[in-house]
């Protein structure tokens, strides 16, 4: 079992011992309001929320869900896009006693209908933009409660203290075999996770923080907003992404929750632009849902910020580690949170533990999921001597050779990031002919070669690669590069998409 002590190091005494647990997120949102009751909480769309301000929105909130017939122990669907309607709406959800599908903005009607159906919902608050996808469930369950997010009540409702191990909220999660389902994730392992994410951080409590990662997306709900909550910050939430930098210049943030892409892209403005696109007062980036390159953790400590790369699942509430000493190891993913159990059988890590989910919802696929009590994670890991993480691959990834021998493409990603010019890469197999050969995929950082004086892409890239597979058993080879000229397909996440089987999805 983990211990967060060894955080400790990391910030003062007293922000240290601030870092305290909650049974519930009523108890972690009614602690923020007392003590920051007239700080600013949410700012959207140039309105700006004080604690207390959101909270009397929340408990009027309360009060319709109690008059569209929800009470306690319900399971509530929440369509909206990043908005403070979404966030009134969730904490409203969980602080009335009942639980938050979330809904991710871009589902058909036809999605939304069936979610109704499989989650068993009693009602579904959704944003006033998004009714035509509701008109199904108008339809075929005319009984169902709609509540747009805009509804109010002259009325409130006192907050309910849920037991810590009852239901708070179900996220979609491709899982660890690639089919969508929702991961139960109850208030302990809610709060748990938000928890964790204050460590190994300087300056954590009273920041800026700026919202672009979608709200149903477990790092965008619990490491940038919830987190910005328990931490008495302000959230700044971002509507169009287009807009972001503008954003950035106005609002000023001082920590950013970011996938690699966006720190990427955030990156080589700053390079072309020759000034940081992110603001003199950002201090934090923490980085995850994708592997983070070496090259960003970097880069960015030469704009005087400290990008903190990190380690979690929708299954464990997002948060399993954390890098503090992401200079010294900016390969590794960081040390295990408190709270964790964890193994490692035939090189995959196996958890248990506070955060970690209750199961899938009602999904049979939990039992391929766990063996003895333990969530099988799918990823591929090492640990070094300090204790530090570090993910080497998939198991769904690997790559099996007529040989027989494994390739872990995300091993050997790793070690094709470190050429100087590669923005991202992507491993994987093709056969031609009789031959199985190993591709490599390569999207060029434009800047960076710009600015070495590269011109043939072709030949640069072939030279670095050759100097790597020098160094790489035979069957580890890459036999075959190709040069991007676009980005990857992405999924809403920002992580480059793949099959089922782990190739490039087209």
């Amino acid at each position: 079992m983990a211990d967060n002590k060894i955080f400790a190091k990391y910030t003062d005494a007293e922000t240290f011992n601030k870092i305290v647990d909650y049974s519930s997120l009523t108890d972690m949102w009614e602690s923020s309001v007392k003590s920051c009751g007239d700080s600013p909480a949410v700012i959207d769309e140039g309105k700006e929320y004080t604690y207390a301000e959101l909270d009397a929105e929340i408990a009027a909130f309360r009060a319709v869900l109690t008059d569209h017939g929800i009470k306690a122990g319900d399971v509530v669907g929440l369509l909206a896009p990043n908005s403070v309607g979404f966030i009134k709406a969730y904490l409203a959800i969980n602080t009335i006693g009942a639980a938050a599908v979330l809904l991710p903005a871009h589902l058909d009607a036809m999605t939304v209908f069936g979610c109704s159906m499989k989650f068993g919902l009693k009602g579904l608050v959704y944003d006033a933009s998004l009714e035509e996808k509701t008109e199904i469930i108008k339809a075929k369950v005319p009984t169902l409660p709609l509540i747009t997010t805009a509804e109010t009540s002259y009325k409130t409702v006192p907050a309910v203290y849920p037991d810590e191990n009852s239901l708070s909220t179900v996220i979609f999660t491709g899982g660890t075999t690639g089919n969508s389902k929702g991961a139960r994730l109850s208030h302990r392992a809610v709060v748990r996770g938000t928890k964790n994410g204050c460590y190994g951080i300087k300056e954590i409590f009273n920041q800026r923080y700026f919202l672009v990662l979608p709200l149903t997306h477990v790092f965008g709900l619990i490491r940038n907003t919830l987190a910005a909550f328990y931490t008495g910050s302000s959230l700044f939430i971002c509507r169009n992404n287009k807009n972001m930098f503008k954003d950035i210049a106005t609002y000023r943030p001082t920590i950013m929750i970011f996938v690699p892409a966006l720190a990427e892209m955030a990156l080589n403005l700053s390079k072309q632009f020759g000034r940081n696109m992110l603001g003199e007062d950002m201090k934090t980036i923490i980085c995850g849902a994708a592997p983070v390159s070496p090259y960003l953790v970097r880069e960015y400590a030469k704009l005087g910020i400290t990008l903190l790369p990190g380690y979690g699942l929708t299954e464990s509430a997002n948060l399993v580690s954390g890098n503090p000493e992401a200079l010294a190891k900016p390969d590794s993913v960081g040390l295990i949170y408190e709270g964790m159990e964890y193994k490692v059988v035939d090189g995959e890590l196996w958890l248990k533990g506070v955060n970690m989910m209750d199961g899938y919802f009602g999904d049979e696929e939990n039992a391929l999921a766990y063996e003895d009590g333990w969530f099988k994670t799918g990823d591929l890991v090492r640990f070094d001597e300090d204790g530090f993480l570090y993910i080497t691959g998939r198991t769904k990834e690997i790559i099996v050779l007529s040989s027989g021998e494994n390739v872990s493409p995300a091993e050997l990603e790793v070690k094709f990031y470190e050429i100087d010019g590669v923005q991202d890469c992507l491993v994987y197999d093709i056969t031609e002919g009789n031959a199985q050969q190993l591709v490599l995929e390569i999207l060029p950082r434009a800047t960076v070669l710009k600015a070495r004086g590269v011109e043939d892409l072709d030949a640069y890239f072939k030279e670095e690669v050759e100097k790597i597979n020098s160094t790489l058993p035979a069957f580890e080879k890459i036999n075959k590069i190709v040069i991007r000229d676009s980005d990857f397909v992405r999924t809403p996440a920002m992580k480059i998409a793949r099959n089922k089987n782990g190739t490039l999805k087209k």
